[in-house]
């Protein structure tokens, strides 16, 4: 029999007595090997959809403060109300949104950094160069859709692959296997690869059937039905590749799901709705995809409105506020349930966005879209309690605005090929193979940011 297929029909039997007791299964069949288990790396890539407000999220609180609330007001927020990091870095003394306070000890600890005025970058340039049309730019600027799968890597038409998906295929034959390559939405730059597929898993956890197809129970007739579908032989090119497609999404979708039958509960406080049902589920997954041999994974997930050309202040569920406070309460009980799990040194996550926005305010007490963002990552490996990069002057019209309007749009002064060969350089990426992945850095004397430890 199939070791995997074995794998399979064996925990399937299993009850809930927890990732540890699939550890044992797998060994026993062959996926496991402790060297393999101990060399398990896994990026976890949250992206706040429609471009979060870098702005407010990283505040300086000392004499910058001035210039950042001057320049928005009646949106700006007060000094009073921003939780205060530790220290001083890049200049500056710092300050988070407040609904961001519980990811302050992580930053204390020094597993939470930030990474300051980052974006899509195709050389490094400056607001001036940008102005007087003297540097190459990315393609469709301040544009959704676009950026979004600019940050992700997409290299145009003709390539619609991502830079996570890109990576792993540089991988050796021994760390690949299925589930490296996983979505939690439709949309999927971020993790597809040129040749590889991507893995779908649903963010709301234990997903036992296909219809009547009993995933946890592969000798049932509904079951063996479904896989017999995946398994016809066709001449015909569509039927072939309809087949194909079926059954490695079916086998995806078994595989997860024996996992999730076996897996034990997270230990850390999730909130409620999308977001915390997804990272539950990652969390939930970790430990046993840990167990079972995988050794390279990155996951991708979209979550939030961050579109806030109004209302950004409030209660209102599509403002900044309360997606910031469900975003910093979902992530620390994320760091939380990792560190239980026995997977600090294995895990990074990181924070991105389709763009920055302006620091002067919209008409509708929002604000417009923008180029430069403050993103974070947190994890056992990160080098934290910093900021790396360089901080913009909060200066309408000032030297890092390119708006010819002042609007307050910053040119990055780290680019977002700098900040994933960081991320792509610790899952394994040799330097030598960076330029296949991230094809603009080597326009960057900075390959690496140095925000993770070896």
């Amino acid at each position: 029999m199939n070791p995997r297929r074995a794998f399979l029909n064996h925990a399937g039997g299993l009850s809930a007595a927890g990732a540890l007791g699939l550890l044992g299964a797998a060994a026993g069949l062959g996926l496991n090997r402790t060297a393999d288990a101990a060399d398990y790396r896994a990026l976890v890539c949250v992206f706040l959809n429609g471009g979060n407000d870098g702005n407010d999220t990283l505040v300086p609180t000392d004499a910058a403060y001035n210039d950042y609330a001057r320049a928005r007001p009646g949106l700006a927020l007060p000094k009073d109300s921003l939780i205060p990091l530790s220290g001083v870095s890049i200049g500056h003394s710092f300050g988070i949104h407040p609904g961001l306070a519980a990811l302050a000890p992580l930053y204390a600890q020094g597993r939470l950094a930030w990474i300051a005025n980052v974006g899509p970058l195709i050389v490094p340039s400056t607001a001036d160069q940008v102005i007087h049309r003297q540097v190459k730019l990315p393609p469709f600027l301040l544009s959704h859709s676009d950026q979004m799968a600019m940050q992700q890597g997409w290299l145009g038409d003709t390539e619609p692959s991502g830079w996570g998906g890109r990576a792993l295929e540089t991988m050796p034959a021994e760390m690949r296997h299925s589930l490296a390559a996983v979505s939690m939405s439709n949309r999927k730059t971020l993790v597809l690869g040129k040749q590889s597929p991507v893995s779908w898993v649903d963010g709301n956890g234990y997903q036992r059937f296909w219809g009547t197809a009993d995933l946890i129970s592969p000798a049932s007739d509904w079951t063996r039905a479904v896989q017999g579908l995946g398994r016809m032989q066709s001449a015909n090119a569509y039927e072939a590749e309809f087949a194909r497609t079926l059954n490695g999404s079916f086998n995806d979708s078994m595989e997860v799901a024996q996992a999730l039958s076996g897996a034990a509960a997270p230990s850390g406080n999730f909130p409620s709705g999308e977001l915390g049902n997804r990272l539950r589920t990652i969390a939930q997954l970790l430990p046993v995809w840990k167990a079972v041999g995988k050794r390279r994974q990155i996951i991708l997930v979209e979550w939030g409105g961050f579109d806030t050309h109004s209302i950004q202040r409030g209660t209102d569920a599509s403002a900044q506020d309360p997606q910031l406070a469900t975003l910093g309460q979902a992530l620390a009980a994320f760091d939380t349930s990792t560190r239980a799990s026995g997977l600090d040194a294995n895990v990074v996550t990181c924070v991105m966005s389709d763009f920055g926005r302006t620091l002067k305010p919209a008409s509708g007490n929002g604000t417009d879209h923008a180029w430069g963002n403050n993103w974070w990552v947190m994890g056992g490996p990160v080098i934290g309690a910093r900021a790396y990069g360089q901080f913009p002057s909060l200066t309408l019209g000032g030297p890092d605005d390119f708006d010819l309007r002042a609007s307050g749009r910053w040119v990055p002064t780290t680019s977002t090929d700098q900040f994933a060969a960081t991320l792509v350089n610790w899952l394994g990426v040799p330097p030598d193979k960076l330029a296949g992945v991230l094809p603009n850095l080597a326009n960057f004397t900075q390959k690496s940011l140095g925000f993770l430890s070896a």
